[in-house]
């Protein structure tokens, strides 16, 4: 199988960066790099990128080497904005594809809406439709994922961290395995999991700890958490404030 992995825009496109000055390039190739390291995991796949750490490359350009390599799967990735340009409280994940609804695209769309929506916390904005160059001149079916907002205050600490950019790539190629049915490598390293349930250290004595796995103003959201870390041997319950 082909992906195409395609990092929006460049390092020198103007106005795509944060009000205090993160250009959103900087988010989308790390976790388009990190999305390739995870894929080398699998059989039969071959990454591309239509980006280039070099020059900014043209929408045509992306589009046509797609095309050109007949690739199975396009993936755009973005961070979002909001407003001219200044701090906004509008934050979220959203997927985006063709207004036709390409049903393997649409498919795509909503396993890396969920899976991200769910391993992030932030609001789901879900999948919505558009005329995307990179969703309408690609041949083959293509998704365009925006993973948090820059002009949101918390949300621009997240798209800096590393460990958040590894989490969106991990979400990524979680969704294209399931949807594509990807079978790991014999000799690859295990898929990223929750630890394990109980720690082999002695509880201290001392006091109660207690760990807290995510938080919601959505309840479908805190729900499907719950079920996933109860599918995973813990014991789960979620408190209303």
């Amino acid at each position: 199988m082909k992906i195409m992995l395609d990092a929006g825009h460049g390092y020198n496109t103007p106005g795509k960066r944060s009000p205090d000055g993160m250009r959103e390039y900087e988010f989308n190739r790390a976790v388009a790099n990190y999305a390739k390291q995870l894929l080398a995991d699998y059989k039969n796949v071959t990454v591309y990128f239509s980006h280039s750490d070099q020059r900014d490359v043209s929408l045509k350009a992306r589009t046509d080497k797609a095309n050109s390599l007949n690739v199975d799967i396009f993936v755009s990735i973005h961070a979002n904005a909001f407003g001219g340009g200044g701090w906004s409280n509008v934050g979220g994940i959203e997927t985006f594809v063709y207004p036709t609804r390409p049903p393997v695209a649409y498919q795509l769309a909503q396993k890396i809406q969920r899976t991200l929506v769910i391993s992030t916390g932030l609001d789901n904005r879900g999948v919505k439709t558009a005329d995307f160059h990179v969703l309408r001149e690609t041949k083959m079916d293509a998704v365009l994922v925006e993973c948090g907002f820059m002009t949101n205050r918390n949300e621009i600490k997240l798209l800096r961290s590393e460990t958040y950019r590894r989490t969106i790539a991990e979400g990524i190629v979680k969704a294209l395995a399931e949807q594509f049915k990807l079978q790991r490598k014999a000799n690859a390293a295990p898929a990223p999991t929750l630890p394990p349930a109980k720690s082999p250290a002695p509880a201290k004595k001392d006091g109660l700890y207690k760990v807290q796995a995510g938080a919601f103003d959505n309840e479908q959201n805190a729900k499907e958490l719950a079920e996933r870390l109860r599918k995973a041997g813990f014991d789960v319950y979620i408190d209303k404030e």
